[in-house]
């Protein structure tokens, strides 16, 4: 566990598993920190090298006062890649996490052998684009306080006893201005990929086999449509809120897990 200087940026990142092993990256989302990945890096360390790190502004990662957004995320992550010496990963990414995970596969090819992302967040299509300005000013005025309600509300009744607070006080913990600047880098700045149509450009780009997993049908159905590279795919986890991953912990384990290995053996 080490506080990482990248020389760009600090990182905090945990390292597990066998050194020689093929490499996992496991990113967590907006708000959070690496610590939701904790039972998955435990329960895959046995087989591959797991790196989670905290991503710029949130954890225990160095707060830098402006560029908090997915592609610095995404730059981060390969400075971190080529710092560990682990050659090319199986990038997971939940959230905001799956959005740079897939920038990093984009923007830093080499770095990633292929893409896992949980519920990520690209696609923003209909109402969804419509609420953004005004979430925005929200986070912009209150930052961590008004991003804490939106997220409690993204657990299904199934979630486990305290997941819900757990991410939560994560989030109130997060910086103000890094709430804005995260989000706004999803979603409005220039280059910015989360809304569909740009959300499909970026898509197009990324080489590598990539397995998604929406709680949505209509999402899962609309990202079939943009898969281009052989052996990539798309699956719908009904009845389950956006922290998937840790909703349905085992379910997610396997599914990592299973992809990774059949990856590593190609």
């Amino acid at each position: 566990m080490t506080l990482l200087d990248l020389g760009r940026i600090r990182l905090f990142s945990t390292d597990l598993g066998p050194p020689d092993a093929p490499a996992l990256l496991l990113v967590h989302g907006w708000g959070g920190d690496g610590r939701e990945w904790s039972p998955h890096g435990e329960a895959l360390a046995g087989r591959f090298r797991v790196l989670v790190p905290d991503l710029r502004g949130h954890g225990r990662s160095e707060v830098l006062d402006a560029g908090n957004t997915p592609a610095e995320m995404a730059a981060d992550l390969a400075a971190l890649i080529d710092a560990s010496g682990t050659g090319p990963v199986t990038a997971v990414g939940h959230s905001m996490g799956g959005q740079v995970v897939n920038l990093l596969a984009v923007r830093h090819p080499h770095h990633v052998r292929s893409v896992i992302a949980l519920d990520p967040a690209h696609g923003a299509d209909g109402a969804e684009v419509e609420q953004i300005p005004a979430r925005l000013a929200e986070y912009e005025q209150h930052g961590a306080r008004a991003a804490a309600d939106f997220v409690a509300d993204a657990f299904s009744p199934q979630a486990p006893p305290g997941l819900r607070t757990a991410h939560v006080r994560t989030m109130l913990g997060t910086p103000d201005h890094v709430i804005a600047q995260t989000y706004a880098g999803m979603y409005t700045n220039h280059g910015a990929v989360g809304v569909r149509p740009h959300s499909e450009a970026y898509l197009r780009r990324r080489p590598q086999p990539a397995l998604t997993v929406w709680t949505s049908a209509q999402a899962a159905a609309w990202e079939r449509g943009t898969l281009r590279v052989p052996g990539s795919r798309v699956e719908h986890w009904p009845n389950t809120g956006h922290y998937l991953h840790e909703e349905r912990t085992d379910r997610a384990i396997g599914l990592i897990r299973d992809w990774a290995a059949r990856e590593t053996a190609d």
